[in-house]
């Protein structure tokens, strides 16, 4: 059975609803029986996650650890399993998937206060043919054209 001891992302990239954890020297480490393996970057040095989805992207990548002349190769996605990985990344990727959240609901709500402009543009249109006010209803029909050109 493999421990993480230690995992901080040497850096993090967040590319829309992409997060790269990218690992150096140091910064990763796993106990494997009663001895400590750092990470190298030999192979694989980054673990892509899709924030929208909480999926890991490249499971099949290869990570290497050393301690001293030895070496073990273990792909991520058993590393995963046979680990607790999982919790270490689900601390690690908290706020990048909340902030994701947050960023899909102001874009709703903007999306939604949008569409409610444009109805009362529409009503106020349909008052003006009602009250016959020809300058108003050009105004408000220009503005109508604006608006959908704009978005």
């Amino acid at each position: 059975m493999l421990t993480i001891k230690m995992m901080k992302p040497f850096y993090t990239l967040q590319e829309g609803h992409d997060l790269k954890l990218v690992f150096a020297y140091q910064y990763f480490s796993v106990v494997k029986g009663k001895e400590v393996y750092q990470f190298i970057p030999v192979e694989s040095n980054e673990i892509r996650i899709n924030l929208k989805t909480k999926q890991i992207e490249n499971l099949t990548d290869i990570f290497v650890f050393q301690r001293g002349t030895r070496i073990f190769r273990i792909p991520l996605f058993q590393l995963m399993q046979i680990s607790d990985l999982v919790d270490h990344l689900k601390s690690i990727i908290t706020f990048y998937v909340q902030q994701i959240k947050t960023d899909e609901e102001e874009e709703a709500l903007c999306e939604e206060i949008l569409f409610l402009e444009r109805q009362n543009l529409h009503r106020l249109i349909d008052k003006a043919l009602l009250d016959g006010n020809k300058d108003l209803f050009m105004a408000l029909t220009d503005r109508l054209k604006l608006e959908e050109a704009t978005h």
